[in-house]
């Protein structure tokens, strides 16, 4: 600060704002997330595109090349002026809600381990339920950084909007994207100023929702949570080979490329159960450094938040940075046992073309957002 002192006072004449540079701590974070994601699928997907009689490269080169866009996409939008995406708000909510209604009543929809949720144009092939993760974030920053009340008319095209997208993810079925999606949408209206009280019963009428529309198979999963080996060789055979897998690793994990269980062992090692690979080849410390960097990238999500200058940029960060964080928390639960099994990808880890493009396009927005932080430099006289 530039401050002339006088004998009797000190007078306020003028204040400038400069914006800082981004996130660099951030950024760094996601490299690193990044780089051990590639290296995690190479070594789980290896053995799975040998048995198909494909490359082993094959699923890491797919990844690679979704990587490519990705980055792409976040440089982009890491220049692109986060304010300015206010008016596509709507448009993209209304793509995300054709994209699902294609996947369930068109042909285009493709049906992988008994879920509809892929989309396939041509040689494309992604999940639309994960475009509704920014489609989310990005209406709901639009509408609460007007202000936080939920009874407001200008609202209500967007709840049914949203809740059209919940009916079809759920037809899918997907009920922890629902969870994510719902949870998300907490967390943001309670950053906007939203009531706790209003958000306690939100939450209550969404458990009872979820318990009195849970269907068999997810009654299941949760009995064999319990007790995996009442069921070892069905549901509960996902969660046995991978506690299986940590304690294979211990403490320091038998290398790099040398896990067993993605020999066959267990089924979704590249996707869903990434992490107890993860935990087999790399130990309890490769696991905690992990957690520890998503553990950073919270609190810079967070950080970034709290010091951005209009609310809008404060809900979108906020809705950004819980969003992958939750989805990151939850797979790793979901791996080590502590909550029953979801079909959640963990970000920037797990193969799967859309949930890395969805997730780097997030980053870029965020990162822009860290861009705009703005330093108040007074002026004395």
């Amino acid at each position: 600060m530039y401050y002339q002192k006088n004998r009797n006072h000190i007078t306020h004449t003028n204040t400038t704002y400069t914006h800082t540079p981004a996130d660099n701590l951030l950024v760094v974070v996601v490299v690193f997330i990044v780089v051990f994601g590639i290296m995690a699928v190479f070594s789980a997907s290896a053995p799975k595109a040998i048995g198909l009689g494909e490359n082993p490269f094959s699923f890491t080169l797919k990844q690679l090349i979704w990587l490519i866009l990705g980055v792409g996409g976040a440089c982009f939008f890491s220049k692109f002026d986060y304010r300015k995406l206010k008016p596509w708000a709507g448009a993209l909510s209304l793509f995300v809600l054709v994209t699902l209604a294609l996947v369930k009543f068109s042909p285009l929809g493709v049906t992988v381990n008994e879920a509809k949720r892929w989309l396939v144009i041509g040689p494309i092939q992604f999940q639309p339920s994960e475009l509704a993760k920014p489609a989310l974030v990005l209406y709901f920053a639009t509408l609460f950084s007007k202000n936080c009340s939920i009874l407001d008319s200008r609202k209500y095209p967007f709840y049914m909007i949203f809740a059209a997208m919940l009916l079809l993810i759920y037809m899918q079925p997907n009920l922890s994207m629902i969870i994510l999606l719902l949870m998300t949408s907490l967390a943001m209206y309670y950053i906007a100023g939203g009531s706790a009280k209003i958000i306690a019963g939100t939450f209550g009428l969404g458990v009872l929702a979820v318990a009195t529309t849970i269907r068999s198979y997810q009654l299941q999963r949760i009995k064999v949570w319990w007790d995996p080996f009442s069921d070892a060789l069905g549901a509960g055979y996902n969660i046995i080979q991978s506690m299986v897998a940590f304690s294979s690793g211990g403490l320091f994990g038998v290398g790099f490329g040398n896990s067993k269980q993605k020999l066959s062992w267990l089924p979704e090692g590249h996707t869903d159960f990434i992490f107890a690979i993860i935990g087999e080849e790399f130990g309890f410390l490769g696991c905690f450094f992990l957690v520890c960097l998503f553990c950073v990238f919270l609190h810079r999500g967070f950080l970034i938040a709290k010091k951005c200058p209009d609310m809008f940029g404060k809900i979108l960060a906020v809705g950004i940075t819980f969003s992958i964080c939750f989805q990151a928390f939850t797979n790793m639960s979901v791996a080590s046992s502590f909550v029953p099994a979801t079909g959640i990808p963990l970000p920037f880890i797990s193969y799967g073309g859309s949930s890395l493009f969805v997730s780097l396009c997030m980053i870029g927005v965020l990162i822009n957002i860290s861009k705009k932080r703005v330093q108040r430099i007074v002026h004395y006289v």
